[in-house]
């Protein structure tokens, strides 16, 4: 799976020569793991010996939690090390769908401006969560004229070939990519636990389950989420080349274990590849080694980050406008007295027809404000202000 300097081997024959790495490892007045480290099998690793190791991979994944502006931060500055070691280097995107690819390269030629950017790749429609937590990683490459690569496939495609099989689509329209390999039992095991708990969630209706957990529907969203790490990792892989690092972001759960894309990379003869994922630890406690290849221990800063703005619904698309599927209680929408069946055919004054423009107009709300909506419920146009809570005041 990895490739080893002579230093990291070194490094792993210390404790066996009975050697000290005090350096890399706790001392004995400090046994703690703390903010800052890097950790690799038991134990902390200095950042040079982890660039040092990750330059050598043909291909580096840094996992994510989507929403958490302390995980993006944590990557760019590895990217940032990383092009320190290697002057040719690529930069993958769960992000986008393949689709988005001459949008990225406009970008990085220095073509478009952001709000450009953010329409000709369609980022609202095939991504969720807010460019601003994106915006440095692209404008760092952009700076460095860094390669951008969309490894996503669209919602509709992975939906198609889990459903009707590879058979069914033609090579071309499927972007080359073949079946991907069969999940290890623990993956397979992780991904049921996950299903089991929502087994009706917008995640597993996106995937075309629509059923309430049974194992047909098990079935087809786990060959979903196979076809969607085999989709990224054959875009990885493609981009291998002797001179090339390609580095891939993407969430946690594409990574954790070794399974996702690490192995469907393996099974497509890509073995030189290093995950690499942030972490917080409960008090004085080691990580979890098996998570990732190496970890880095991340302090609470989820706690001194300003929560994004969100309305607490689950949408979906329809004729008219954007579907109210689900609400969260005591959420704002909960509060301003949307209900699920709502249809939203306007905010702010703008109209929706897409899941992503009602995300960035949410997204785009100041604290301390109100959002009307002009909604269908029972074939009937209301409107609706969503009242948006004020900042927490400066201390």
């Amino acid at each position: 799976m990895l490739r080893l300097s002579p230093a990291l081997r070194a490094l792993w024959l210390l404790p066996m020569a009975g050697v000290s790495g005090a350096s890399l490892a706790a001392t004995d007045g400090d046994q703690c793991a703390h903010p800052g480290q890097w950790w690799q099998g038991g134990q902390a690793l200095a950042a040079s010996t982890l660039f040092e190791q990750a330059a050598e991979q043909d291909v580096v994944l840094l996992g994510e939690f989507h929403d958490r502006m302390s995980h993006h931060r944590w990557q760019l500055h590895t990217l940032a090390g990383l092009a320190a070691h290697r002057d040719d280097m690529a930069i993958g995107l769960e992000m986008l769908p393949r689709e988005a690819q001459p949008a990225l390269d406009a970008w990085v030629a220095g073509e478009l401006s952001e709000a450009q950017f953010l329409q000709q790749s369609q980022w609202h429609e095939a991504w969720g969560f807010d460019p601003a937590l994106y915006l440095p990683i692209l404008h760092f490459a952009r700076m460095q004229q860094i390669p951008l690569l969309a490894l996503n496939i669209k919602p509709a495609l992975r939906r198609q070939l889990a459903t009707e099989g590879f058979d069914a689509v033609s090579a071309e329209q499927r972007f080359n990519i073949d079946e991907p390999a069969p999940a290890s039992d623990a993956y397979r095991q992780r991904l049921e636990q996950s299903f089991q708990m929502h087994p009706t969630s917008m995640g597993n209706k996106s995937q075309g389950n629509e059923n309430q957990g049974d194992n047909a529907a098990f079935e087809t969203f786990l060959n979903a989420q196979l076809i969607w790490d085999a989709a990224m990792a054959d875009a990885l892989a493609s981009a291998v080349d002797d001179d090339t690092l390609v580095v891939g972001l993407m969430g946690v759960g594409h990574l954790a274990y070794g399974d996702g894309v690490p192995y469907q990379l393996e099974a497509m003869g890509i073995a030189d590849t290093l995950a690499l994922m942030p972490t917080t630890l409960e008090a004085c406690e080691p990580p979890d080694g098996q998570l990732a290849d190496v970890l880095y221990l991340l302090g609470d800063e989820q706690a001194a980050e300003t929560p994004p703005p969100r309305l607490g619904v689950q949408i979906a698309p329809s004729e008219d406008g954007v579907s109210i599927v689900a609400i969260k209680e005591e959420s704002l929408a909960y509060k301003a007295g949307l209900q699920p069946d709502d249809i939203v055919t306007q905010a702010a004054g703008q109209e929706v027809r897409a899941p992503g423009e009602l995300s960035a107009i949410v997204q785009q709300q100041a604290p301390g404000t109100l959002l009307p909506m002009e909604i269908l419920r029972d074939g009937n146009l209301q409107e609706i202000l969503v009242r948006f809570p004020p900042a927490e005041p400066l201390r």
